[in-house]
């Protein structure tokens, strides 16, 4: 690939996504935009980025775009998050709001959906201990092709045999043909939304939980110190923020700090506590999706 070429297609990336690609991972442009100069009828990467140039296509643009993003993920995946959750985090939010009865979660760059519907599984596997409770889940990427995987909550062999038990999936999901579908129930409780990250985190409303794993990573340093900077501002005072096990905040962004004995798991410092917080949707509206667990 031509040096220009790489240039304009790293500069791009980075404005659309927050995505920083190295020179060294330009063998992942070239398998993964070779598909994309398929689609549009293009010979190759020379001619796909001198149509970028002349045509800036929003359509195009956005083919890139979701080429290029990240889309691994698995059930269950790292597994401590999800145990913290159970055992260190709801019993948290429990103690602290008997009276509020109510919890909202935030699946930032949840991908297919794995990550999403295993929270939801952790809840449904809580239901006793949340009964009566109010729960939604939102879950953002910002591919509509992925978002659309994710919705139809279908699965192959090979992504439910990742990290999920088998106990799990003989509950919550049944066969259909040579796939599993996740259950009606289990996927009513989560709602899926289109949303980059380096947009307006406001509209979202406020979370009192946020898993944001395995993201940072694939950002530089301002743009993590920016996503951070507005997903402290979508918490309330006792909020708490997930990120992946190669993350931290530390020398990132005062606005959080970690959470005494457990890895991982981040809530807000002193500093990060505005006199104003977002509104959440209210339950029950058109707004959002809520379940009742248990």
């Amino acid at each position: 690939m031509k040096g220009d070429d790489f240039a304009m297609f790293q500069t791009l990336l980075k404005q659309r996504s927050g995505l920083v690609l190295s020179r060294d991972k330009a063998y992942l442009l070239e398998s993964r935009l070779m598909p994309v100069a398929r689609k549009w009828n293009l010979r190759g990467l020379d001619e796909l980025a001198q149509t970028v140039r002349s045509k800036k296509d929003e359509r195009l643009l956005r083919d890139i775009t979701e080429a290029m993003t990240t889309n691994e993920s698995s059930f269950f995946r790292d597994t401590k998050p999800f145990d913290q959750l159970r055992s260190i985090i709801l019993p948290r939010f429990l103690e602290a709001r008997s009276q509020a009865r109510k919890i909202r979660i935030w699946s930032a760059a949840a991908s297919s959906g794995q990550e999403p519907y295993t929270i939801a599984m952790v809840l449904k596997e809580e239901a006793a201990r949340l009964r009566g409770v109010q729960v939604e889940i939102v879950a953002t990427d910002i591919s509509t092709d992925i978002l659309a995987r994710a919705k139809s909550g279908l699965y192959t062999q090979f992504e439910v045999q990742r990290g999920l038990p088998v106990t799990l999936l003989v509950k919550y999901f049944r066969q259909r043909g040579d796939k599993w579908e996740i259950s009606p129930d289990l996927r009513s409780m989560v709602t899926f939304r289109e949303f980059n990250l380096l947009g307006e985190m406001r509209s979202l409303g406020q979370f009192d939980i946020v898993f944001c794993r395995n993201v940072l990573i694939y950002f530089d340093q301002p743009t993590k110190t920016k996503v951070l900077e507005g997903i402290s501002r979508l918490l309330p005072p006792d909020g708490v923020l997930l990120l992946g096990g190669a993350e931290t905040v530390l020398g990132v962004s005062d606005r959080f700090r970690p959470m005494d004995g457990q890895r991982g798991i981040y809530t807000l410092s002193a500093e990060a506590a505005p006199a104003t917080r977002p509104s959440t949707p209210a339950f029950g509206s058109t707004a959002a999706r809520q379940a009742l667990v248990g």
